[in-house]
């Protein structure tokens, strides 16, 4: 009898340990579950701002495409229209030399005419930001020249652009095309030559 007296007081006691170990394991899972959740909610929080960032980036490139495209989408165009300009010229040139023209009374006439379409080509260049580059007496930049020979000259520093063969155009803050030019360099003496071939 006092075994099963000892039995059953040991059951309940069994019993009120597997209880607190349950409800131990209960709490244990519950802080898991709210740590859990605590780090889903800072996963979604850190995807939500890493997309909010890629979608701002996009944004911000899509509106410097569309700045770049209404400032440079004419870029081509403007190019290939320097053409016609070049093309006006050698046709005024060409007349000028022409002898058969030369004897035309009108001839000055119609060159003005050509000079009064090359000024209004111009002009709507100009308000459209393409602007010629100076060339004249300006010192060589490779940025935006391009030389095309040296002529020997003693007068001016070497380096400085003595003649324009091609204008060059600049398209707002880009080169449309750089200048062809003749730039001055020094001339060597005969008595300089003459010492080069002793030495």
């Amino acid at each position: 009898m006092t075994d099963n007296n000892q039995k059953n007081q040991e059951k309940p006691q069994e019993h009120k340990e597997e209880k607190a170990n349950e409800e131990k394991n209960n709490d244990k899972k519950h802080e898991e579950k709210e740590i859990s959740v605590e780090q889903k909610l800072k996963d979604t929080e850190d995807k939500l701002l890493r997309s909010l960032a890629e979608i701002e980036n996009q944004r911000r490139r899509f509106e410097k495409e569309i700045k770049d495209a209404f400032e440079f989408g004419s870029y081509n165009f403007a190019k290939e229209s320097l053409a016609i300009l070049d093309n006006l010229e050698r046709a005024k040139i060409a007349i000028r030399n022409d002898s058969v023209l030369k004897e035309n009374k009108d001839l000055d006439k119609f060159l003005s005419n050509l000079d009064i379409i090359e000024r209004d080509l111009s002009s709507i260049f100009e308000k459209n930001k393409i602007k010629k580059i100076d060339t004249k007496n300006k010192k060589f930049d490779p940025n935006i020249h391009q030389a095309m020979s040296e002529i020997e000259d003693n007068k001016v520093e070497s380096g400085t652009v003595l003649q324009e063969i091609q204008a060059g155009y600049m398209f707002g803050d880009r080169l449309l095309r750089p200048a062809l030019v003749a730039v001055a360099k020094k001339t060597i003496q005969k008595d300089e030559k003459n010492k080069e071939k002793k030495d």
